[in-house]
């Protein structure tokens, strides 16, 4: 499904394949020979989408441009099936698999390598030829790449970043109070709103 956004619509090579129920949303430009899967959901929200020459995206993966951060890949990418990528640049080359996660302001540096379930935190830049193994995350920028059990470690590179201020305006909650996920769902919501006014371009 095609769809107009905020009065944007996507930008196709006439040589690439977007399967049928595959959704591609507002300001998303996709290049030659690229191969959109089944399921694959490439949203362009607030920012837009470009798409390189040559890259596959296969099942079930969700591309979100979001407040702010734009999503930029390069050519020659493989997206895997079930994976997350929220306003972060790859370069050419990349390839991310099964179940993993790319989050906002992060980037992967040509040639380089998230495995399977692995997670690319926000704002993290991952150098040239640069691997992730399987489960682990890196975070930050110089990066770490940790295993997924030094969650101390992680949260002294993480917390600083403040993902919930970057990501959705918003700052921590404050103490004795357990989450804001009240203000949040609040600020999605109000964004979210947008897609009310979407116009089916094909289907």
């Amino acid at each position: 499904m095609i769809l107009k956004h905020l009065d944007k619509e996507p930008t196709i090579d006439a040589s690439s394949f977007i399967a049928p129920n595959a959704v591609i949303c507002g300001e998303v430009k996709i290049g030659k020979n690229v191969r959109i899967m089944f399921g694959a959901q490439i949203i362009a929200e607030s920012s837009p989408i470009s798409i390189g020459d040559n890259c596959i995206i296969l099942e079930n993966a969700v591309i979100r441009g979001t407040d702010n951060y734009q999503v930029t890949i390069g050519a020659n990418c493989l997206i895997g099936p079930n994976t997350h990528l929220a306003g972060c640049t790859l370069e050419d080359n990349v390839f991310v698999a099964t179940g993993a996660s790319v989050f906002h302001g992060a980037i992967l540096k040509t040639g380089s390598e998230v495995r399977i379930n692995g997670v690319v935190h926000l704002k993290t830049v991952l150098p040239e030829n640069t691997t992730v193994p399987i489960s682990w995350i890196a975070v930050g920028d110089p990066v770490q790449i940790l295993p997924p059990d030094k969650h101390e470690e992680i949260w002294a590179v993480q917390k600083p970043l403040n993902f919930p201020l970057s990501v959705y305006g918003i700052e921590r909650p404050t103490p004795g109070k357990s989450n804001n996920m009240d203000e949040i769902c609040n600020v999605m919501s109000e964004r979210l709103k947008s897609h009310f006014s979407d116009e089916v371009i094909e289907q």
